[in-house]
């Protein structure tokens, strides 16, 4: 491959894996992967969250590098995908009430997004807001500027993260000295890149199952409803074979082989045996059970997870993905298990992918999300040529600089799915303390003024003024007399 000029740079980090990729975005939309690498992440990574810092340094440096290998030029920025178990939904509702007959302006929405922003949830981190419905006195908009009211509500749906995981991300960058040109949320990346318009505009559940969590993402009306990160996956299914007592790795060879997320009584051959070893067997039945039970319970799990309001509106159904996708009889699980007849099992991305690598051309859903952090990226991300004989982050000339040339952005100037980076957010935090020492200024200043008003009046108040006026009145007196 000769040199890139121009591509973008995306990373996943999962619980099994973090994959990095390369790809040119093309002129009639299309994109085409450049290179592509992947690193078992399962000894610091848990349930999609950073448990070892370093080693995740270490592993995305790695990364880097052999993806710079592949491109023969160096990498100044990456887009990276942020996900895991402590993400979750809440909603959160505002209200500004406003005078007669006030018509609703874009400040008006925007003060109350900023407070929603400004929020302060306990060792909880707002990652995103979905705007939802205002009401505009009693009826709801999408867009309510324009409309004359007297009472203004805003619904919101903060996603938050725990401060501390995110903090863990973050460093895991700045150890490894990569930049990060943005951040995006994953499950909303995932569901840009497989479900279609009409899906989330008539109302769906996007379920992604991974190797130890599974997420739940229901859109209804183009907007995102509600999101939730369950702590099971398609591990959890291995390791319920591996009680059989064997090896993990042979417990999932079994599990590719053999496993169905559901089977009819009627197809189930009670004389049939599956061989675990050399002289050892599982009756079928009994590894059925094990595996349609550990499915049941996650999908039971993504059932509850769908909120009662739009449970009954999700004329798009259910969309499946994620490498525990894959298994045989999953449309057929979920359809009895959520009473949901549309069931799609989305094993690509939706847009138009040009790729030579075998792991994408298998088309497996494994690699969706990651797909769809490189569609979403848009700044490059390609520095100079490669120096085979320098430092991994040689900086040559300034041909490994950045060229970043985004303003920093507001909180409610980001778009959906979009997560200001750390600069932002240092930025934000100084911007916020100085216009808290500059209202302070004010308000002293104003207090100032206030009591040298108070000690004026009291002046023309005392005994001395009123006689100084009793004797200047007698002086006006005596004069108009003479």
């Amino acid at each position: 491959m000769t040199e890139q000029k121009d591509f973008i740079v995306a990373i996943e980090l999962g619980s099994s894996k973090i994959t990095g990729i390369a790809g040119q975005k093309k002129p009639d939309g299309s994109i085409s992967v450049l290179a592509l690498v992947k690193e078992d992440s399962s000894s610091f990574i848990r349930k999609g969250v950073v448990y070892n810092i370093d080693k995740t340094a270490q592993c995305l440096q790695g990364i880097i590098k052999k993806l710079e290998a592949q491109l023969k030029t160096r990498i100044t920025q990456v887009f990276v995908g942020v996900g895991g178990q402590s993400i979750r939904s809440v909603k959160n509702t505002l209200v500004k009430d406003l005078a007669a007959d006030s018509i609703v302006t874009q400040e008006m929405v925007v003060e109350l997004m900023d407070a929603n922003w400004n929020l302060d949830y306990p060792d909880q981190k707002i990652l995103d807001v979905a705007e939802q419905e205002y009401r505009v006195d009693q009826n709801l908009q999408m867009d309510p500027v324009g409309i004359r009211a007297t009472r203004l509500e805003g619904n919101f749906l903060n996603i938050l993260e725990r401060k501390s995981f995110f903090q863990n991300l973050n460093k895991c960058f700045e150890v490894a000295g990569i930049k990060v040109a943005d951040m995006y949320l994953a499950p909303l990346v995932l569901a840009n890149a497989v479900l279609t318009e009409t899906e989330k505009r008539s109302g769906c559940a996007l379920v992604d199952i991974g190797a130890d969590t599974t997420t739940v993402s229901v859109f209804w009306k183009n907007v995102l409803r509600h999101l939730a990160v369950i702590p099971l996956g398609s591990n959890n299914i291995t390791k319920d074979i591996a009680s059989l007592q064997m090896e993990e790795s042979d417990a999932e060879q079994m599990k590719l082989k053999h496993a169905s997320a559901y089977t009819e009584n009627s197809e189930i051959d009670a004389n049939l045996k599956y061989s675990i070893d050399m002289g050892r067997q599982v009756e079928s039945h009994r590894f059925i059970e094990i595996v349609e039970g550990r499915m049941e319970e996650i999908i039971e799990n993504v059932r509850y997870q769908i909120p009662t309001d739009y449970y009954d509106k999700l004329l798009g159904g259910i969309i499946v993905t994620g490498g525990g996708a894959n298994m045989r009889g999953i449309e057929k699980a979920f359809t009895t298990y959520t009473h949901i007849d549309k069931i799609r099992v989305a094993k690509f991305v939706t847009m138009t992918i040009n790729a030579s690598q075998e792991p994408i051309k298998a088309h497996n859903g494994m690699y969706n999300t990651v797909l769809g952090l490189l569609a979403k990226g848009d700044i490059n991300c390609a520095g100079g040529p490669l120096n085979l004989n320098g430092n991994l982050f040689d900086n040559d000339d300034g041909k490994n600089s950045a060229p970043n040339d985004r303003k920093p952005r507001q909180a409610h100037e980001t778009d959906p799915g979009v997560i200001r980076t750390a600069e932002e957010e240092k930025r934000a935090e100084e911007e916020a303390r100085l216009k808290k020492e500059e209202e302070e200024r004010l308000r002293l200043e104003e207090e100032e003024r206030q009591r040298e008003e108070e000690r004026r009046r009291k002046r023309e108040n005392s005994w001395l003024n009123k006689l100084r006026r009793s004797f200047g009145k007698l002086a006006d007196d005596i004069t108009r007399e003479e």
